[in-house]
C-alpha cells in the first residue's frame, strides 16, 4: 500500500484526481445555480418539460438522447433527466436514459477504435502525445469513472478510450458508474422539478 501511494505521488495521479474532482464539483454547482436562476427568473421549466412530454414521443426523445450520447454529448443529460421526471414512471424512463447513455458510450468507444485506424490519427497519437497515452492507459479506470460520473461528455471519454485501445472489458465495467450518476442526478432533479 505504501508503494502504491508513493507511485501515485510520483506519477502525479493525486494531482490529476484532485483537479478533476474540483472541476467536476464546480461544474455541478454552476449547472444547478444556472438552472435555478433560469427557472426562477426567466423560464417556466415545468411548462417546457410538460411540452416535451406532450409534444414528442418518448421514442423520439430517446433517439435524440442516444445520438447526443454517442456524438460528443452535445446535449446535457440533465435536460433528459428532468424530462423523465415528468413521465408516468420516472425511474423507468431514467433507467432507459442511463442504458442509452451506456450504449452511446460503447458506440463512441468503437468509433474511437475505428478512428485510430486512420494513419494520420495513429501517427499523431503515437508520436505527439505518447506520454499522455501512457498515463491514460495507466489511469484508464479512473478516467472512465470520472467521465461516467462528472458532467464531462461521456462520449468524448468513451471515444478517447477506444482511440487509445483501453481494454474493452475494463471500459464496460467502469462505465457502469454512468448508471449511478443518472440515479444520483435523478434524485436531485426529481426533487427540484
Amino acid at each position: 500500500m505504501v508503494a502504491l501511494n508513493r507511485y501515485y505521488k510520483i506519477t502525479k495521479f493525486y494531482n490529476f484526481l484532485r483537479e478533476t474532482a474540483i472541476k467536476g464539483a464546480i461544474t455541478i454547482a454552476i449547472f444547478l445555480l444556472i438552472f435555478i436562476i433560469v427557472d426562477y427568473f426567466f423560464l417556466d421549466t415545468r411548462a417546457i418539460f410538460e411540452s416535451l412530454v406532450n409534444d414528442y414521443s418518448p421514442k423520439f426523445i430517446f433517439l435524440v438522447f442516444y445520438i447526443s450520447e454517442t456524438i460528443l454529448g452535445l446535449l446535457p443529460p440533465e435536460i433528459f433527466i428532468a424530462w423523465s421526471a415528468k413521465m408516468s414512471n420516472p425511474w423507468l424512463y431514467l433507467t432507459g436514459l442511463a442504458s442509452l447513455s451506456y450504449l452511446g458510450g460503447i458506440t463512441a468507444y468503437y468509433l474511437g477504435k475505428l478512428t485510430f485506424k486512420i494513419p494520420v490519427v495513429k501517427n499523431y497519437l503515437e508520436n505527439k502525445i505518447a506520454i499522455h497515452l501512457v498515463n491514460l492507459r495507466k489511469w484508464g479506470s479512473i478516467f472512465v469513472v470520472v467521465g461516467a460520473m462528472l458532467p464531462l461528455p461521456h462520449s468524448i471519454v468513451s471515444f478517447a478510450c477506444g482511440l487509445i485501445k483501453y481494454d474493452f472489458k475494463h471500459y464496460l465495467l467502469w462505465a457502469l458508474f454512468r448508471f449511478l450518476r443518472f440515479y444520483i442526478y435523478g434524485v436531485v432533479i426529481f426533487n427540484v422539478i
